[in-house]
């Protein structure tokens, strides 16, 4: 730092004494200069910066209250604090704000010059898809749903008029209705978008400089993205959420018709087997980039994945009633295109207050070329694959499972194994004995230091509670009761594991066993319209894990808060999750993204989608629309911290004063 005459200003002596002068949490150095200054023996008025480092000891949030006003409820509402304590006795205090980069429907500048409208959708051939529902008002359909993303930093980075370029990668879910009000779900090809953000290296603070559209032709298109991860080798892993059951096309479940006339102008083109697998965003220097899909990672409700630190090992939620946990190890370290996929299967029971041990079937090895290529070159098709009835054949060849709570009789056809493990992964891995048993289980993240891992419980209902509609005993996952708040379910990781037949599985991050860390709790519903305590945690979705603050964020996607909530659990302490952010009413918290340093700087990414989209309480939803442009427009952004610490001001003075 450059000495200079003035007289320094509060920022600059946080700055000096914190290594934090705004904190975009974003942007906490967590290694601050906290010990004392030095004034230069030659002009008293200089004071250099401090020479001996102090080091980050507890993080500790402070919960703001649920919000009550309808002003406040009607937008994100951001109250809480953070307080640091250093490990020389002093501590800084910050409170939370948050920063929206655009409003989808928003004119936003361009990558490569112009405008773009941000999360703005485009058929195959790169133009806008129009939506005409409204014959006087066209215009080009946007998303409501902003959704996964990825905060990522690139080492040779370089764009042009961009001094410090981060980017940050965004998906868009779906758009929730047209301008007729009719629903446009499943229908529209989910764009992601590359967004160039310049980092002011002395508040750390980030500005939207340029928004790249992501061409997704690639990957066949993308289908209804919604949570996302970076991998440990800064790409962005995306998802395809609810996959459209190929046995089901055009007697029910999402159909491809609408998506494939959108994207490709033809509904013929859409086939079901190229959606419901793990896309990944490679970000380019400039701020370009390029997508491609691994069919190779099973065809399930991919949800949010999570990469161990073997850079193989990738754990899966699925996000589906009668969903299973799911784990792939890549042949290579980053390089998702080839490896095994495995189901568990619990060997006792998961209860509210058990610990479940866990085996894992193998269900095949493939590449995603060759799975793809079945699709795309060959042209199979789920009767190629396997039979799957909804009446008993009464035929011992047959095996009954119970998928989204209905009985399916099936059997593969011989030498069809790989094809049903990639294309048919429900059926095939309940065939095989995996315990399909769970509903909604979502985000995933990793704590490395403790070697565990997280898994969201949207709702704990249905296939998870005994004797309910879905539940099958030999699963192993028995709760006594439903809990439509859910709850987060932890395992432990370790290495040694072989799978059901035997075979050593070659990975030190193996899931082993189960138990609940968090739980929500329904209610009768209150003044407010929650249905589940306010002051605890409802349908956890994004799961977000801070090795250097020791807490795990958690995003909601719960109708039981008409507000939902943001929240931060300290591992250690084991006290209750605090409340850092609500969004606005209706609105589901999404983009979770926790980065431990950036340049020296922390972030947590927060989006979130489809404001007003709930029954209507006391004019809140009037309001809400109204302050999102009809409810068509959504935001996405990042939680802010300005420094509040008078009495490290005052030990900065009185040390100057001294000296």
């Amino acid at each position: 730092m450059t000495a200079n005459t003035a007289q320094p200003s509060r920022r600059d002596l946080l700055k000096w004494f914190t290594g934090i002068p705004f904190l975009p949490l974003g942007a906490m150095a967590t290694a601050a200069s906290l010990t004392g200054c030095n004034e230069d023996n030659n002009n008293p008025n200089v004071i250099t910066p401090p020479v001996k480092p102090a080091n980050l000891k507890h993080a500790i949030f402070t919960a703001m209250a649920a919000p009550i006003a309808l002003s406040d409820r009607a937008k994100t509402s951001v109250s809480s604090k953070l307080k640091i304590d250093w490990d020389d006795a002093s501590s800084t205090e910050y409170q939370l704000g948050y920063k929206s980069f655009f409003e989808t429907g928003s004119k936003v500048p361009k990558w490569g010059g112009g405008e773009i409208i941000a999360g703005g959708y485009f058929n195959a051939k790169g133009e806008p898809i129009i939506d005409v529902s409204v014959p006087t008002l066209p215009r080009q359909y946007f998303s409501d749903c902003p959704d996964g993303s990825s905060l990522i930093h690139l080492d040779n980075a370089k764009v042009d008029d961009v001094k410090n370029p981060v980017f940050h990668v965004v998906q868009f879910e779906y758009a929730s209705q047209n301008q007729a009000g009719q629903s446009e779900y499943g229908n529209l090809p989910s764009p992601i978008a590359i967004l160039t953000l310049d980092q002011d290296q002395n508040t750390g603070h980030l500005e939207l400089k340029k928004y790249f559209n992501v061409d997704t032709s690639p990957a066949h298109g993308l289908w209804i993205t919604c949570g996302a991860s970076m991998s440990p080798w800064h790409t962005h892993l995306s998802s395809e959420e609810y996959e459209p059951d190929a046995f089901q096309q055009g007697i029910g479940g999402p159909s491809v018709e609408g998506y494939g006339q959108n994207f490709f102008g033809d509904a013929r083109l859409a086939k079901p087997y190229n959606y419901g697998h793990l896309p990944e965003v490679i970000v380019n220097p400039d701020g370009s980039g390029k997508i491609v899909k691994h069919f190779c990672l099973g065809r399930i409700s991919h949800e949010l994945v999570h990469v161990m630190p073997d850079h193989r090992t990738v754990i899966m939620g699925d996000d589906y009633t009668n969903g299973g946990f799911f784990m792939f190890i890549a042949d290579k370290e980053k390089d998702l295109s080839a490896g095994t996929l495995y189901v568990a299967q619990y060997m006792n029971l998961l209860t509210e207050s058990t610990t479940a041990q866990i085996k894992w079937i193998e269900l095949g090895h493939a590449t995603s070329q060759e799975i793809e290529d079945l699709v795309n070159k060959q042209n199979i098709q789920p009767t190629d694959i396997m039979e799957s009835l909804t009446i008993n054949p009464n035929d011992p060849s047959f095996t009954e499972i119970t998928l989204a709570k209905k009985k399916l009789w099936v059997k593969v056809k011989p030498g069809m194994e790989k094809a049903a493990a990639f294309l048919e992964t429900h059926r095939y891995a309940a065939l095989k004995g995996g315990s399909m048993a769970f509903t909604k289980m979502e985000g995933t993240t990793i704590n490395i230091k403790d070697k565990k891992a997280y898994s969201a419980l949207a709702n704990i209902q249905d296939s998870m509670v005994k004797d309910s509609n879905g539940w099958v005993a030999s699963h192993n996952v028995t709760f006594s009761k439903k809990v439509t708040a859910g709850g987060i379910l932890e395992h432990d990781l370790t290495a040694g594991q072989s799978t059901t037949a035997g075979n050593p599985i070659k990975s030190e991050w193996v899931p082993y066993q189960s138990k609940i860390l968090v739980m929500g709790e329904d209610i009768a519903v209150d003044s407010l319209g929650n249905t589940a305590h306010p002051d605890k945690i409802a349908s956890p979705d994004n799961l977000k894990f801070s090795e250097t603050l020791r807490t795990l964020f958690i995003g909601e996607d719960s109708g039981n808060h008409p507000n939902n909530f943001l929240w931060a659990y300290n591992i250690d302490s084991k006290a209750n999750p605090v409340r850092l952010l609500s969004t606005p009413f209706g609105a589901e918290s999404t983009g979770l993204h926790a980065v431990d340093s950036i340049n020296g700087w922390t972030y947590i990414m927060s989006n979130f989608q489809h404001p007003g989209d709930a029954k209507d309480i006391s004019g809140l939803k009037a309001a809400t629309l109204a302050n999102y442009n009809g409810g068509y427009s959504a935001s996405v952004g990042y939680i802010t911290a300005d420094p509040i610490a008078p009495s490290l001001i005052k030990k900065v003075t009185e040390t100057h004063k001294a000296s």
